[in-house]
């Protein structure tokens, strides 16, 4: 028996017939004109005005692969405007020769606004821990690399208590009353073959036999076609308003916000190195989250920089940094269906919740690439609610769910299952409210990155089929494909549920 998650409800409860108390308000008055030509026996003007309100109810209140009508009209507009002003294609400074500072980040889209800042020395080897500065939202963020054995191989109790431990994380989380959101990202890369290839010429003894060689780079060559690498990455997001006062306490300005986070890095590290049975857990410093972002853009360049590391290693000249200004892509562009980012295209696809529940390990087959060359990266973002607002979500969503039920009975209309179920799991929701545990909003984005001489859309289809077969929906992330791809494959606190272009 494997441990399974199926007590989550939906986010909004609709008051009648699932409308929602906006749709239903606008919905109403836009039948009044109706009834007023009745009232006057303008009965031609009548029919008129009714199908103009059904065109009225279909486009507001049916939606079409998770969007209104109206919420597609509007991103188109604004999709069509931006790419009329220039602002769906990117160039990087470097790529023009105008790169003036190094250090100053030059990245596309949702990531433009983003400045990157060294903290102070922290721990016992003194490093300083990448921080993070949103300007369009207002966040900070910092990054850890983290490895965890996975739990293919576990038993259902062990994977029972690694659940309740994220579950515990999350709580944790919620009550520092500081962090907005979790955000774990992973990314499945094709194996190059750097590190062995560096072990290889390193261990290689002359005179060695030349059928003991070829051996060897026949099996290297056919395990890397075959071989995957899976880096994961642990980011908090805290928004400015929720640290600023603590951090003039602190001593103010960056110090104090960079005190504030090391607070933060270390109660949320620790959790993850105990109950959460992390093996690794490192914070990114600005060179290492530099070449995080570079290959997550580019993921050929992965090879390049582990060959400078290692030259830097025995030749302390040799510079091994990524410049920031260098660290994305040269040239982007985003279209309507994927995007384009370098020599490579993507496409991104949320990922919907079955009715049924998910089992926990079920995305296994969604992070495995179908074909060499081919990366997968996958984020499960954890947007926190804070506990007034929390409750008081929780209290209207239970009115709407009985005053829902309430008007089906009154009209004679029987109440189906999934609609039943979501109002049991609403009514339960406040109870586990009063027992301490945070509210939170999942959300999951996976993203598939091909060379850009291989077809991008079947590729497209290979990932929504994975998704499929792993028991979930996928839901392709059309007209922001920019965003969809910086959330889910950069590690810099890129979210789907904030303004101000994140």
């Amino acid at each position: 028996m494997s441990t399974s998650y199926s007590s989550y409800t939906r986010d909004r409860i609709g008051w009648f017939f699932g409308l929602s108390g906006l749709q239903l308000g606008f919905l109403a008055v836009a039948v009044l004109p109706v009834f007023w030509s009745i009232s006057r026996g303008a009965w031609a003007s009548a029919m008129l005005l009714a199908l103009v309100w059904v065109g009225a109810a279909l486009v507001t209140a049916v939606p079409v692969r998770g969007r209104s009508a109206i919420g597609w009209i509007a991103a188109s507009t604004r999709f069509a405007a931006g790419g009329l002003a220039g602002w769906t294609t990117f160039q990087s400074a470097a790529a023009r020769g105008r790169a003036a500072d190094l250090d100053s980040p030059d990245l596309p889209g949702v990531l433009q606004a983003i400045d990157v800042h060294e903290g102070p020395p922290h721990g016992a080897d003194m490093t300083r821990v990448a921080i993070v500065q949103n300007h369009a939202t207002r966040t900070w963020t910092v990054t850890a690399a983290v490895v965890h054995p996975g739990v293919g191989m576990m038993d259902p109790h062990t994977r029972r208590m690694q659940g309740e431990a994220l579950s515990s994380l999350l709580d944790v989380a919620a009550r520092t009353e500081k962090i907005d959101e979790l955000l774990i990202v992973v990314r499945t890369v094709p194996e190059d073959g750097a590190e062995r290839d560096l072990w290889v010429s390193g261990h290689r003894r002359p005179g060695a036999p030349v059928l003991a060689e070829q051996i060897n780079a026949d099996l290297a060559r056919g395990l890397s076609l075959a071989s995957v690498r899976t880096e994961m990455f642990v980011t908090l997001v805290v928004p400015d308003a929720r640290i600023a006062r603590s951090a003039r306490e602190s001593g103010g300005g960056l110090e104090g916000r960079c005190r504030e986070l090391h607070l933060l890095m270390g109660e949320v590290g620790a959790h993850l190195t105990g109950p959460l049975g992390m093996t690794s857990v490192r914070w990114l410093t600005s060179p290492e989250l530099a070449a995080a972002c570079r290959t997550g853009f580019a993921p050929g360049d992965r090879a390049g920089i582990i060959d400078a590391l290692a030259a830097h290693a025995t030749h302390p000249g040799v510079n091994a940094d990524v410049p920031w200004a260098m660290a994305g892509p040269s040239g982007a562009d985003t279209t309507v269906r994927h995007y384009s980012h370098d020599a490579w295209n993507s496409i991104s696809s949320t990922i919907k919740l079955p009715t049924r529940g998910a089992v926990m390990g079920a995305l296994a087959p969604v992070l495995t690439p179908s074909e060499p060359g081919e990366r997968r990266s996958f984020l499960v973002a954890y947007p926190l609610v804070s506990p007034t607002k929390a409750d008081r979500q929780s209290g209207n969503a239970e009115w709407a769910a009985d005053l829902a039920q309430g008007m089906n009975e009154k009209l004679g209309r029987k109440t189906r299952a999934a609609r039943r179920d979501a109002q049991d799991a609403t009514r339960g929701f406040d109870a586990k409210l009063a027992r301490g545990s945070a509210m939170t909003r999942p959300y999951a984005v996976v993203t598939v990155t091909v060379a850009k001489t291989a077809r991008i859309t079947e590729y497209g289809r290979r990932l929504d089929s994975d998704v499929r077969r792993a028991g979930f929906a996928p839901l392709r992330l059309d007209l922001a494909q920019d965003v969809g791809f910086a959330a889910s494959t950069v590690p810099m606190g890129i979210s789907l549920t904030r303004s101000g272009g994140a």
